[in-house]
């Protein structure tokens, strides 16, 4: 899986307005990564562009999510595209948007098999109405893809769930409010917040995920990058900071770990808000950091 390609889901439906009348910028990455030779520095094989549906402040009174029938629409379209990608045997580096592309991009894989999930997240995104407090998909993808929420997101084509709670390691949240943190606790999903990532070591969490998929014979397994995984002095040009975060070598180790897996088959690149990053000093540290591993390590392969 040398070649890379990238499928553009720009959507911004699962975050609400940072200001009255404001959109949230995220729409904007893939044309904003391009101007900082991000897709340059990967030597594409291709990419595909999938425009979102218009933004809104409407909330779904069947689900409680915000724009939930647009979503679920995108993510419809969505899993086409990833389909195809990834049957081509070409290594996605699908860029948002927000976080409510995981929806899309799960059924996709769910369509095409069993496969795990490796969620990079200052947040756990396991969140329903009544936990997230704000209405958006964006802060419930995780509970979503496995399943949890109404059946508008979480049973697309009735295929829900996208993914087995027991094949997810969620990774790097260090938002320790006890009621948020519980939901996720209570699940079957292996979690590592970011101290106890910290106490296990980074070595240890990603080869026992990389163990998990050869011992479930899963087909393959995706990544989730929110960038505010990251430390909110290095990437402040996201939606919720939060203090804290992995700095880039943390990163980095993560990832060189995952994706020089002949199972990685994915991953995706959300909430790194251009709006939030005028003079692009972030998202410029960003693509030296990421494109660079990316691309050695998929072109190595």
């Amino acid at each position: 899986m040398a070649n890379i390609a990238i499928p553009e889901f720009p959507s911004n439906l699962g975050l609400i307005e940072p200001a009255p009348g404001l959109e949230p910028g995220v729409k904007k990455l893939p044309v904003w990564l391009q101007k900082y030779s991000f897709y340059k520095l990967l030597s594409l094989e291709k990419i595909y562009s999938l425009f979102p549906p218009s933004y809104s402040m409407n909330i779904d009174k069947e689900s409680g999510v915000r724009n939930a029938d647009a979503i679920s629409d995108y993510a419809k379209q969505q899993a086409g595209i990833l389909k195809k990608v990834i049957q081509e045997k070409t290594f996605a580096v699908a860029i948002g948007g927000d976080c409510s592309i995981l929806i899309g991009n799960s059924l996709a894989l769910k369509q095409l098999g069993n496969y795990g999930l490796f969620f990079l997240d200052g947040h756990t995104d396991f969140a329903w109405p009544l936990l997230s407090q704000t209405a958006g998909a964006a802060g419930m993808d995780l509970a979503i893809v496995t399943g949890h929420g109404h059946k508008k997101l979480s049973n697309i084509l009735n295929l829900g769930p996208y993914i087995n709670e027991k094949n997810v390691w969620c990774v790097g949240n260090r938002n320790f409010d006890e009621v948020y943190v519980r939901a996720i606790t209570n699940s079957k999903i292996n979690y590592f917040d970011l101290n106890k990532l910290r106490e296990e070591g980074i070595i240890n969490c990603c080869n026992s995920f990389l163990k998990m998929v050869a011992e479930n014979n899963l087909d393959g397994f995706w990544i989730h990058l929110d960038v505010d995984v990251l430390n909110d002095e290095i990437m402040p040009a996201v939606d919720s900071r939060e203090e804290g975060g992995l700095i880039y070598k943390e990163l980095n180790e993560i990832l060189e770990i995952l994706v020089s897996s002949k199972k990685a088959i994915g991953m995706e690149i959300t909430i790194l808000d251009p709006d939030l990053d005028p003079s692009g000093i972030y998202t410029k540290n960003f693509v030296n950091e990421i494109g660079q591993l990316i691309k050695e390590k998929k072109n190595n392969d």
